[in-house]
């Protein structure tokens, strides 16, 4: 037995609980009835110094459901939420009775809440073989929204949708390959609360991000618990796609001062918390949540690193998405790049290999840190997503960043004496427009969220092609579909990782609502009946077209030598510094050396790109070129209007006959 282990330990007559409270007076764990109602003993535990409490109970095993209770002052004013009368979820619970409800005993003091807060659940580990994450470089990310993801496919049965479990079925496997997708980023999973504002309008978070228990599954989301999520990992790395859980450690949902204690908040509040200086009662918010997680207190960084270390060790996930990022490299000196709790994830044995992705910003001083995570962490790039939006919308002075983003966005990583991209590139996420909204909405359509619009970003740099909203217009639904052909395609020729949002595939549609994490309904559950086939076809196409061709696998930054990359004019020849500040200029040609893992052969491969709304001659030098995307050969084209074009030189595959001059 690991004496310094907390949560529960299983030994061959019973189990021992361990938490830690640096504040708490005394300690109680309550054991329940298999039902969760019955609490059938309530056991003072031993304090046994270094703010640690223990108890070994007999008789105790698997499927035993639990809970603590904290004695000390209760203080607000001084940071202290201690309340006997809350029963409190351990914060190194692996499985959950029940979610996550609200009710005003919840934030009461000396109302009793074991009749609502979930009871932690006894459970035995059960370690997997480990295998090296399957995220390669340049690789092609899917974030899924697990229960919107299959809540009305057709082929899924209706017992395992919106669950975990769903993510292995044929149907959604084949859909995945057919992609070509390398890893699904699954938002995230674990134990939440809905925003308190929620149930009054009768509307419930439908994405999780307000946990409650970093570790334990959200019963609605994984009800198998970890063998059902372990089995769903081992099922998409066996047909080659790898698993990235999107954590959130930056807050927790018991909010404000006015939230709900559930758990950090009744256990150790001065420790798990965040706090202004000199004022205990006032709670960080660098979240725009209510509250901020510690995440450099060592009790803290310990619980992070054992998530981790759970979810690699029990569910052999192949990495780590970390929701609002800057918080755990933060400490009351600001954020580090070299923070000891992002250099304890780096330095871990088990992690060490492990996929790690930041969302890097925050609404905290200093809180845009984009590029200045520590290698290897992958970054999601909102310049990238705004310049390509703008650039598309038809922006002036676009065309110098659409290169910058194609290249790497080498200004945001290359310091720090980095060399490669660590970009990860993407048009639209879950926060935020869909790709069809993007091109389809000029404005922000929240009402359904009850805030009467108030909520969700007013600037999403979108256009609707003449019309706001739905339309029946031939001319205005052409326009659209070209667009969002024209932005995947400008995606995928992006130098780093890519990441799509599912559905973005195939048109899908929120309705303009760009904030829609409280819609668990059909504004976000994922209609595959009205997906477009060409559209899906379209991004598999590009997704084999990035597999084949060597340079995009490859993340060094461009050097301009020896013609690794070459930026040319719709003449052929490079680009002028006159052309390049021309304001309106509305064509680019991005020219590039690699391999064909094809034929095997080296070659080039040009990417050609006309906003214009008008067909355009481009001409390529050398040839014979083949269009990747259409299957036409020629050196000189008639470059459709707001349009994308894949070209290889030399020989090549194709569908159809492309129309050349």
């Amino acid at each position: 037995m690991n004496d310094d282990s907390l949560g529960v330990t299983l030994h061959e007559t019973g189990a021992r609980f361990s938490v830690s409270s640096a504040h708490a007076s005394a300690i109680d764990l309550c054991l329940f009835h298999e039902d969760g109602a019955q609490e059938t003993a309530r056991l003072a535990m031993q304090n046994v110094g270094e703010g640690r409490f223990e108890i070994d109970v007999e008789g105790v095993g698997e499927g035993a459901r639990y809970g603590f209770r904290a004695h000390g002052a209760y203080d607000p004013d001084r940071g202290l939420w201690f309340d006997p009368s809350k029963l409190l979820v351990d914060p190194y619970a692996k499985q959950l009775d029940r979610p996550f409800r609200h009710d005003s005993r919840l934030w009461l003091q000396g109302k009793d809440t074991a009749s609502l807060v979930p009871k932690a659940i006894v459970t035995r580990d059960r370690p997997v073989a480990l295998a090296k994450p399957l995220l390669p470089k340049g690789g092609f990310i899917y974030e899924v929204a697990v229960r919107p993801f299959t809540m009305l496919h057709p082929d899924v049965p209706e017992e395992i949708r919106g669950t975990a479990a769903a993510l292995a079925h044929p149907a959604v496997l084949d859909h995945l390959k057919r992609l070509g997708v390398d890893a699904v980023e699954l938002m995230p999973i674990t134990a939440w609360i809905d925003e308190r504002h929620l149930p009054g309008l009768g509307l419930t978070n439908g994405w999780g991000y307000n946990p409650v228990a970093f570790m334990a599954l959200d019963p609605r989301l994984v009800p198998g618990g970890v063998p059902e999520l372990a089995e769903t990992v081992k099922t998409l790395q066996d047909n080659g796609i790898g698993v990235i859980l999107d954590l959130v450690f930056n807050h927790t949902g018991e909010s404000d001062r006015f939230g709900a204690t559930l758990s950090l908040r009744g256990l150790d509040n001065l420790t798990y918390s965040r706090h202004v200086p000199g004022e205990p009662g006032h709670l960080v918010n660098d979240t725009g949540t209510g509250n901020t997680v510690a995440c450099d207190h060592p009790v803290v960084r310990r619980l992070i690193l054992d998530t981790l270390r759970h979810f690699v060790l029990q569910a052999g996930v192949d990495g780590f998405r970390f929701d609002l990022a800057p918080v755990i490299g933060r400490s009351a000196d600001g954020f580090s790049r070299e923070s000891e709790t992002l250099a304890a994830i780096l330095s871990d044995d088990v992690l060490r290999d492990r996929v790690m992705i930041a969302e890097p910003w925050d609404i905290g001083p200093g809180g845009y840190q984009l590029g200045n995570f520590p290698p290897p962490f992958l970054e999601w790039n909102d310049r990238t997503r705004d310049d390509l939006r703008c650039y598309w919308r038809g922006d002036d002075w676009k065309t110098g960043r659409l290169a910058h983003a194609l290249a790497g966005s080498s200004e945001s990583f290359a310091r720090h004496g980095v060399s490669e991209t660590r970009s990860v590139n993407f048009l639209a996420a879950h926060d935020g427009f869909t790709l069809m909204d993007l091109v389809s909405y000029a404005h922000k359509h929240n009402e359904a969220n009850g805030e009467e619009n108030r909520d969700g970003h007013n600037e999403n740099h979108s256009w609707n092609n003449g019309i706001e909203g739905p339309s029946d217009e031939p001319a205005v639904v052409a326009a659209r579909w070209r667009d969002v052909k024209a932005l995947l395609a400008t995606l995928f020729a992006t130098r780093g990782t890519i990441m799509l949002t599912a559905g973005d595939e195939g048109g899908r549609s929120q309705g303009g609502n760009n904030n829609a994490y409280a819609q668990d309904n059909r504004i976000t559950w994922l209609d595959w009946s009205a997906l477009d086939e060409e559209l899906i076809q379209h991004t598999a196409t590009l997704a084999a077209l990035r597999r084949r061709f060597s340079v995009f696998s490859e993340t060094a930054f461009f050097t301009g030598r020896q013609g690794d990359v070459e930026w040319l004019n719709e003449h052929g020849a490079p680009m002028t510094v006159a052309e390049w500040e021309t304001p309106d200029r509305g064509q680019l040609t991005m020219l590039l050396k690699t391999h064909d893992r094809e034929t095997q052969r080296d070659t080039r491969i040009a990417i050609l790109f006309n906003r214009h709304a008008s067909p355009i001659h481009v001409m390529l030098p050398g040839g014979p070129w083949h269009d990747l995307l259409t299957g036409g050969r020629a050196s000189r084209f008639r470059l459709p209007a707001r349009s994308v074009s894949w070209q290889v030189e030399g020989a090549g595959t194709g569908t159809k006959v492309t129309e050349s001059l």
